[in-house]
């Protein structure tokens, strides 16, 4: 394959998620607490109503709401209180026209009530004259049974990812634990021989390995499980075996460095040598990160991500975290906020090619502004200091100051 015959993102994606059709992850159960920002595995139907009885949302009266049509201040509906009802009981009362019952908020209205008067609209004259100085509509103040959940309808699909809320409403319907996808397991490679783990001391001309914790904080992040190999030399031999260990070990392999064109940039040669069908693209039409490798060994993606940290960081976010979306089963888009707002410079591009622009946002009167935070792809402080990326599609030539830009937050 030709160097650099640069392909789309789309493309990309594309070719990825033709090769994981038959991707299907393992899973297991686990409690709610461990199902946090885990992928569900089946669909989940309610077994039963939620509530399952009429409930008072707040401290008052529980009524027919036909007998406090007309009360006022002035004038109030006069109702004979006939009991109260105790929290977590069902009421052994029934009421009748003209009755009411004392109820507290979450409390079970008893039959014959179909509402409820908030007690600060209410004043009591003696021990059973209630006085109701404003009227309610039936279902007022009131969650009916199955309002919130009702038995049988679907409350998540498989491949939903779970949130607090979503681990409540589990806890509602009496489910305390839920099958989801195991998370896949991602080999994470550095290479170069200039490379350095931060614990050890640096001369110059030596850098500190800043890719294998970046990229595995992402991998977190995205729900995989990262598989730090460490720092591998470029070496032919020793950077094959590094890979296809990773490749035996792993769901898939992202390879940082070694991507390029230079003379000891082997990751290409290495992934041909190790199975079919090999190298998908090797370049893709995006600044930063056009020397980009995506792979398939035996079934095994492999990423060859830019050595540069800003753009190994801006490809796995749109690569590698939509192939981990992929792979556990859910909406490959997830996770993608974005919002829009003005540029606050003139930024220029090539056409043809996607250019994604770090940025900060500023809120300037009732507007937000994106702020370009400029800087070589090997500062990784752009990145600290950024907050999304503005893109830019391919067939812009760049936007002007006050443009309106997407821009997908980290």
């Amino acid at each position: 394959m030709p160097l650099f015959s640069a392909v789309t993102v789309e493309q990309v994606k594309s070719l990825l998620k033709k090769h994981l059709e038959g991707f299907k992850p393992e899973t297991e159960c686990v409690d709610l607490i461990s199902a946090y920002n885990r992928v569900l595995a089946e669909d989940i139907f309610s077994p039963e109503d939620i509530p399952g009885f009429n409930r008072s949302t707040v401290d008052g009266f529980a009524v027919k709401a036909v007998d406090t049509f007309g009360g006022s201040e002035a004038m109030p509906a006069l109702l004979t209180l006939v009991g109260e009802i105790g929290m977590g009981e069902r009421p052994n009362i029934k009421l009748s026209s003209g009755e009411a019952a004392k109820i507290p908020t979450g409390g079970m209205l008893p039959e014959g009530s179909d509402a409820v008067v908030m007690l600060e609209y209410t004043q009591l004259l003696d021990d059973v004259t209630l006085c109701v100085e404003r009227p309610v509509a039936p279902g007022e103040n009131v969650v009916a049974a199955g309002e919130d959940m009702k038995k049988g309808e679907i409350v998540f699909r498989r491949g939903h990812t779970l949130r607090p809320q979503d681990l409540g409403a589990l806890a509602a319907l009496g489910i305390w634990e839920v099958r989801v996808a195991k998370p896949p397991v991602i080999s994470v490679i550095s290479t170069g021989n200039e490379v350095k783990p931060p614990d050890q001391s640096i001369r110059l001309g030596e850098v500190r390995d800043i890719n294998t914790y970046s990229i595995c904080g992402q991998v977190k992040k995205w729900g995989g499980v990262p598989l730090p190999l460490g720092i591998v030399k470029d070496d032919f031999q020793e950077l094959s075996d590094a890979v296809k260990s990773a490749v035996e070990k792993s769901d898939a392999v992202l390879l940082s460095g070694g991507s390029s064109v230079g003379s000891r940039d082997h990751t290409v040669k290495v992934i041909e040598s190790l199975g079919k069908p090999g190298v998908l693209a090797h370049g893709l039409s995006v600044k930063p990160g056009k020397p980009t490798v995506v792979a398939v060994v035996g079934g095994t993606p492999i990423i060859g991500l830019p050595g540069h940290p800003v753009s190994a960081m801006v490809i796995f976010e749109i690569i590698a975290r939509p192939m981990i979306s992929m792979m556990l089963g859910r909406d490959e888009d997830y996770g993608s906020a974005k919002i829009f707002a003005r540029m606050s410079r003139n930024v220029a591009s090539a056409a043809g090619r996607q250019d994604y622009i770090r940025v900060k946002l500023e809120r300037r009167g009732e507007e937000v502004w994106a702020v370009p935070v400029l800087g070589k792809s090997g500062l990784i402080s752009t990145m600290v200091e950024s907050c999304g990326l503005a893109h830019i599609p391919p067939h812009k030539q760049g936007v002007a100051q006050g443009e309106m830009v997407e821009v997908e937050l980290y």
